[in-house]
């Protein structure tokens, strides 16, 4: 019970103006990787290749069938957190929740990087569809390993304000939420579901 008092302490306590300085140094680490990511996607010249598709009838199928696995991942990861924050009952979190937190937040990114390989090699930043869709999920794409990129350099730090890492992993979460409409929601809608 203790930890979760200093949790919400922490998160209540003001900026001073170090960690305020590391946060943002944090956060123009992770805009970095996203302008990187969508620079190299523009300039290159798309393979327009499969690159992998395992036991799935196509590369689309796997990238699909994984960003979903990586969704639910992230929808343990957020319960996870928030019961570690003390935001889920009133009792303190068993030690076993920090281990499993960590180990789905490994998971959920080890089953998008066959997929942003994909995107990034096979399909380029691609804006045009008409809808917006390839150009919105494009830019969440990008924007979810600036997001990966500024958690891993938050929850690395000790001194972050205690607000920041619930912060960028909401924002993870949402960015994670908006690419599997922009894709694995539309695949299903369109093709069906099926491996």
């Amino acid at each position: 019970m203790a930890d979760a008092a200093i949790d919400n302490t922490a998160s209540a306590r003001p900026i001073d103006s170090a960690a305020g300085k590391l946060f943002a140094g944090a956060v123009l680490a992770g805009c970095a990787v996203a302008l990187l990511a969508g620079i190299y996607g523009k300039a290159h010249d798309p393979a327009s290749e499969t690159t992998v598709k395992w036991f799935f009838t196509s590369t689309l199928h796997l990238k699909t069938w994984f960003t979903t696995v990586a969704l639910a991942l992230a929808i343990l990861q957020v319960l996870g957190g928030m019961w570690m924050f003390g935001k889920l009952g009133s009792r303190p979190a068993p030690k076993w929740v920090g281990g499993a937190h960590r180990i789905t937040g490994s998971l959920a990114l080890l089953f998008t990087l066959p997929v942003a390989y994909h995107c990034l090699w096979s399909l380029g930043f691609n804006p045009g569809d008409g809808s917006g869709r390839r150009l919105w999920h494009s830019i969440f794409g990008c924007l979810f390993f600036g997001a990966f990129t500024t958690k891993v350099l938050v929850v690395r730090s000790r001194r972050m304000p205690g607000w920041a890492l619930p912060a960028v992993g909401a924002t993870l979460f949402t960015v994670l939420v908006l690419i599997w409409l922009t894709s694995s929601l539309w695949f299903f809608r369109t093709i069906g579901i099926e491996l």
